[in-house]
């Protein structure tokens, strides 16, 4: 018998990826919900692995259309333990560290505490690399997506590196 409480659970998966650090990066998102999937992906010329990893769960939050029950699954700790257990102190710190620095990646920590006010996410962390096939799967989109910028075309924005 099916447990009522996981019928409605959200699962995503995601992971971030970084050709140099800074350098182009990618990030990828599973959504899983009864059953269906959804894949979603992109990139960007210029930034960091924590920047891609934020973003892919924040796009995969951002994607959803109702409230929700969701379990993230991320290989970050960076993420992870960003949101759940170092976010208080940085917010009550008007956004510095415990040694008075600006926190990095400010601005996606803020767009991610958003995405998280209408669902009820808990946060799982996963081994990066170890044969987890979503996590695989999650990796797999980021790199494709690194690869999309390296394409003919793509116009590479000038500018200063993004923190890491």
């Amino acid at each position: 018998m099916t447990d009522p409480a996981r019928t409605d659970l959200v699962e995503i998966f995601t992971d971030g990826a970084c050709s140099g650090n800074p350098g182009p990066g990618g990030w990828g998102a599973i959504l899983r919900y009864r059953g269906s999937e959804k894949e979603l992906s992109g990139a960007e010329p210029l930034t960091t692995n924590n920047r891609m990893e934020m973003m892919a769960a924040i796009v995969a939050l951002e994607a959803l259309t109702r409230p929700s029950q969701v379990l993230l699954s991320t290989d970050s700790l960076y993420l992870k333990d960003g949101i759940t257990r170092w976010i208080h102190n940085w917010k009550r710190n008007g956004w510095k560290t415990s040694d008075k620095k600006p926190v990095k990646n400010a601005d996606l920590w803020q767009r991610l505490e958003a995405a998280l006010e209408t669902h009820r996410v808990s946060f799982e962390w996963v081994r990066g690399h170890a044969g987890h096939p979503e996590n695989t799967r999650a990796d797999a989109l980021a790199r494709r997506a690194i690869a999309r910028t390296q394409e003919p075309g793509i116009r590479i924005q000038d500018g200063d590196p993004p923190e890491a």
